[in-house]
């Protein structure tokens, strides 16, 4: 699979996450799945969304949106 098509499949896994409600988890399968590829593996992304749920400052589902679909 291509660079692009598998982080279209991450971010798709991860709004069904948001889609339910469940912000946590959504940031979670994006992590997981980003490091499933070797051309995202170490995406600076992957720490970013640890430290802003951590931190608190992804609380909504529009957050948690903006951030998946920002991914690039």
């Amino acid at each position: 699979m291509t660079r692009e098509g598998h982080l279209q499949w991450c971010k798709n896994r991860a709004l069904k996450y948001v889609r339910c409600g469940d912000i946590k988890n959504s940031i979670f399968s994006m992590m997981s799945d980003l490091s499933k590829h070797p051309e995202t593996e170490n995406h600076a992304g992957i720490q970013l969304g640890i430290m802003l749920l951590i931190a608190g400052l992804i609380k909504t589902v529009h957050e948690a949106e903006e951030f998946i679909n920002g991914f690039n």
